[in-house]
């Protein structure tokens, strides 16, 4: 025990082995849904069901064993939905490549991703970036999170009119509803596992509602992940056309996983008073690992959660928590039906809450300063309204530096800021809208 408690620093951060391994629970909870959802996103690119649903249960596992042991920070690392809807939608499905030649590309761009944060580059230019894109993307995300929440509970409708009102006497919408006031009622009274507590209550009531049904097995037997093992065509996308499609990939890699981290650790507290996150490259390292692992092996990529916030709002600080995420989501591939019966509503609630919590570090951003607030409303205006993490980061490194040369603030200017403001161009350049 003593072991355990100095390798994970619990002294220096102020925690114990109770709360960070109940951090871990509260996490996972909030995660278990991944493991239906994104089999059910990679499926609609032809890859099989099962294979999918085993594969994404071990990459979470050694995405977190990762950030756990060599990160030391309690970010749960799983394959990313927002990544794999992009690459089935634009990849796969717009840019007609076959899902095995687009997993080869995610494999090429996880690569260059791992040797820029070993060489250090990755770190440089995240450190180097302004702390108004930083909360930019903090907010951004929650902001999105929410309205992926109410979107998904039938709270708001989209049609080809507009954005309207949803149906409140529907049992998704009451029962994400109920959700959300549980956590906030529990939260107000500072109850630490108010996320889990409010999972298992909509659980509950969606079982009793007839909304949920209880699996006729508790028990399954784990998957065969042959169909997806190395079939990555690596090789098919070594040529020059493949180049813009492995250049967007890496640049949706780099920002997503880098505004997830440093989202989850704004609301944590854990960014320094430069907005930077102390051994961020520990960090990092486990999840371009993971990604790399992913990609090779298995074909999905991963990267850090948001819903990781829940653990940190629990009181988790050390990679114990992630730890504990891992370990939960191995004993998926044996518990896969009790998990299932978690509904979307129960999600949509603790997404809803989250989002409204990350929502409040834009406070941090002088909108006073119109250089400063145009380039970080853009940022979280677009990553809500076009769901598109990429295009959305990539204008604010943009706008930046023409709005502060504009104003003659030249001087407030980096080399590094300079690199994201050519890169951000080169994204527009190739992306295929």
């Amino acid at each position: 025990m003593e072991k355990i408690e100095q390798f994970f620093k619990f002294k220096e951060l102020q925690t114990d082995i109770k709360t960070e391994v109940m951090a871990g629970v509260t996490t996972f909870a909030a995660l278990a849904y991944i493991m239906v959802v994104n089999p059910m996103i990679l499926s609609k690119a032809g890859m099989p069901f099962e294979a999918t649903s085993a594969v994404t249960i071990y990459m979470a596992f050694i995405g977190c064993m990762l950030m756990g042991f060599i990160g030391n920070k309690p970010f749960a690392i799983a394959p990313m939905l927002a990544e794999n809807a992009f690459l089935v939608s634009t990849i796969v499905h717009q840019f007609g490549y076959t899902w095995q030649q687009a997993f080869g590309a995610v494999a090429i761009s996880a690569v260059i991703l791992f040797l820029l944060t070993v060489l250090n580059i990755r770190i440089w230019l995240v450190n180097s970036i302004p702390a108004c894109i930083k909360y930019a993307f903090t907010a951004g995300l929650g902001l999105y999170l929410t309205f992926i929440g109410l979107h998904s509970s039938d709270i708001v409708k989209t049609t080809e009119d507009g954005l309207f009102i949803g149906n409140f006497s529907d049992i998704n919408a009451v029962l994400t509803l109920t959700g959300v006031l549980v956590i906030a009622v529990l939260m107000v009274r500072g109850f630490k596992l108010s996320m889990l507590t409010g999972l298992i209550v909509v659980t509950i009531l969606s079982v009793i509602f007839g909304h949920t049904h209880l699996p006729a097995q508790f028990l399954s037997a784990p998957s065969d992940i042959s169909p997806l093992l190395f079939k990555a065509d690596i090789l098919g996308m070594l040529n020059p056309k493949a180049v813009p499609i492995i250049f967007i990939i890496l640049v949706v890699m780099f920002f997503d996983t880098m505004g997830s981290m440093l989202g989850v650790a704004a609301k944590g507290g854990f960014l320094d008073k430069d907005g930077n996150l102390p051994d961020i490259k520990k960090a990092m390292i486990s999840d371009s690992s993971a990604t790399v692992i992913a990609a090779s092996m298995s074909a999905i990529t991963t990267g850090v959660y948001l819903e990781s916030t829940t653990g940190v709002l629990a009181g988790g600080k050390s990679g114990l928590t992630a730890v504990t995420v891992g370990v939960l989501f191995l004993s998926g591939l044996f518990l896969s039906p009790v998990f299932a019966i978690i509904p979307s509503a129960a999600c949509n609630a603790v997404l809803i809450v989250i989002g409204t919590l990350m929502i409040s570090v834009i406070r941090e951003i002088r909108f006073e300063d119109m250089t400063e607030c145009v380039p970080a409303a853009m940022v979280v205006f677009l990553m809500t309204f076009s769901a598109n993490i990429g295009i959305a980061v990539a204008s604010g490194f943009i706008l930046y530096p023409i709005l502060k040369i504009i104003a003659g603030k030249k001087n407030e200017l980096n080399v590094p800021v300079w690199i994201l403001f050519v890169i951000s161009c080169l994204f527009f350049v190739f992306y295929k809208f």
